[in-house]
């Protein structure tokens, strides 16, 4: 948080108390990074605690003709590092100040000379690990490197001071997010990855099935090993033929049941036979197929399965049992987007509240946004800070105000006709405005920046835009349905009121085109015992863009997944 000054020596002295066992991490015999040079003091309090430290040298020179070197180790407890100065007789030099080595050091904790900027430094006496890195082929320098270009080395990148305060952050916001919901009596459910549902309804799902791979092991094995031939087949049951008259013949001679029997069991090893070469024989290539369609009755669920587009539907079941709950997980869509807000495996905050209205879910919704800013305010102030520096100098009083501003909130028709005198006035839009449209990023930023410069929660939209859950108004034109929009990134959260009737559901599914036999235990939830219930989504990753000012959605998520690139 900035450079605070030095407390005063009586402070000091009260924190000199701590010892290097105390700091120590409770699973390894290292300090972590944090815990020395993230406090009060910056660590001038600990001076004289002999600790061991480890970390990745971000920086490291030799001085004093090759005597001694400075070394900038970090370990990503923090964006911090912490100096570490090595004499030349402790270990060769050359091998340590090599941006990416990775060190393990013990030794004495120090106040450097006056007019430095570190705090302490670590004055090393002994060598405990050295992982060195070849300066000639190490992919990451010290040098400014594009987060575009790191994303071609997705596995080293985390070793970089932004993308290790982007998971610092992305880490704080999920503890945010289970501290919110925790404290609100909601209970953690874990939703499928694998369903037969499309919540959405909009189809653009990854399909799961292992037709594929089975097909592809059959036509291998049809290859090298070809099915019977239709004499082959022909030949197995005379053999079946002949082996039934012989055991015929042998019981009208009334022969030794020792005899009979042999002879029954070579029967039954040739109708066996037979039975395997005509099941072999039906064999096809390729992906089996009924009526001109896909069996997807041999498939490994018996039936068509996707990858989850959201965990929606299927907490919404719990909801209907303990009232308050929440998924947190892995979402994906097969979009075929290349822009900077679009990824096809994202993750997804999404509680359901029973016994509660579109009101309850917008005031829900609202607190849980600002709970999350100001715990990145309280919790990770020195990343915030880093991303103030390198990306949206903004960022931090963008948390600031939506922590402690009251939403605005507008219907959908006033938000239309507000866009519209915009419009009228001189403003230009890309995409048309018009009642009825589904508001694009320039109309939603328009209205949160420009307009309300806070955040704006939009609320009964026409049901044409919306999804088929979404409780139909009493105008029977809109749905009870609202989006939180904030600046830089438009909206964050899309929630609804969800409609509990059962006619109107059953009517609304029907209207949209889907088949009622996939969501027939949706459907359960309104024929027994149907309650009005709440909910909505927040997009984790849109929610880091929005406290970062980071650009690309691809750059807050550790593994991105997009059209063209699965790396790891």
């Amino acid at each position: 948080m900035g450079d605070p000054a030095t407390p005063p020596a009586s402070e000091l002295a009260a924190m000199a108390i701590i010892d290097g066992a105390s700091l120590k991490h409770p699973f390894s015999d290292r300090v972590p990074v944090r815990s020395i040079v993230c406090r009060p003091d910056g660590g001038a309090g600990l001076a004289g605690n002999r600790v061991r430290a480890g970390g990745w040298v971000k920086t490291g020179r030799e001085q004093g003709k090759g005597s001694f070197a400075f070394l900038e180790v970090n370990d990503g407890s923090c964006p911090a590092n912490l100096q570490v100065i090595v004499d030349a007789g402790v270990e060769d030099l050359s091998t340590l100040v090599q941006t990416g080595t990775c060190v393990s050091v013990e030794g004495v904790l120090k106040v450097p000379p006056e007019g430095t900027k570190q705090k302490i430094e670590l004055r090393v006496e002994r060598v405990l690990h050295v992982g060195p890195t070849d300066p000639a082929k190490y992919p990451i320098p010290k040098t400014k490197l594009s987060l575009e270009f790191l994303r071609d080395h997705i596995h080293l990148r985390p070793r970089t001071n932004t993308i290790s305060a982007v998971a610092r952050i992305r880490n704080a916001l999920a503890f945010a997010t289970h501290s919110f919901f925790q404290e609100h009596g909601f209970l953690y459910i874990h939703t499928p990855i694998v369903t037969t549902s499309d919540c959405e309804g909009a189809g653009e799902m990854f399909q799961v099935t292992t037709l594929i791979n089975e097909a592809e092991k059959l036509d291998k094995e049809l290859i090298e090993n070809p099915p019977p031939t239709e004499a082959d087949i022909e030949a197995a049951r005379l053999t079946v033929m002949q082996k039934g008259e012989i055991v015929a013949q042998l019981k009208a001679a009334k022969a030794t049941r020792d005899d009979i029997s042999a002879a029954v069991a070579g029967l039954k090893i040739a109708k066996e036979n037979l039975s395997r070469l005509e099941e072999r024989a039906k064999l096809k290539p390729g992906i089996p197929k009924k009526d001109g369609k896909i069996d997807y009755a041999q498939d490994f669920f018996a039936r068509q399965a996707f990858l989850t587009v959201s965990g929606q539907l299927q907490v919404e079941t719990y909801a209907c049992a303990v009232t308050s709950v929440y998924t947190f997980g892995p979402t994906f869509r097969a979009e075929h987007s290349h822009t900077s807000r679009h990824l096809a495996e994202f993750w997804m905050v999404e509680p359901e509240i029973a016994f509660a209205d579109l009101q309850d879910d917008m005031n829900c919704a609202e607190a849980y946004v600002k709970y999350m800013c100001q715990w990145l305010l309280d919790k990770c102030f020195d990343d915030m800070e880093l991303m103030a520096k390198l990306y949206d100098k903004g960022c931090i009083d963008r948390l600031r105000m939506v922590s402690s501003t009251p939403f605005e909130r507008i219907s959908y028709t006033e938000a239309v006709r507000l866009l519209e005198e915009a419009v009228r006035g001189g403003k230009e839009f890309e995409k048309s405005v018009e009642w009825g449209i589904d508001l694009a990023s320039e109309h939603e930023r328009y209205l949160t920046e420009e307009i309300f410069k806070k955040p704006v929660i939009v609320y009964n939209y026409p049901k044409g835009i919306k999804a088929f859950y979404m409780r139909l108004n009493d105008d029977s034109k809109t749905v009870a349905a609202m989006d939180i929009l904030v600046p830089k990134v438009g909206e964050l959260i899309g929630g609804s009121q969800r409609e509990e009737r059962y006619e109107v559901i059953q009517q609304r599914i029907a209207e949209m085109g889907l088949p009622l036999e996939p969501y027939d235990w949706y459907l359960d939830l309104r024929r027994y015992g149907t309650v009005k219930h709440c909910g909505f989504g927040l997009g984790f990753e849109r929610m880091i863009l929005f406290a970062t000012g980071i650009d690309n959605i691809r750059d807050v998520i550790p593994f991105p997944r997009y059209p063209g690139r699965a790396d790891l």
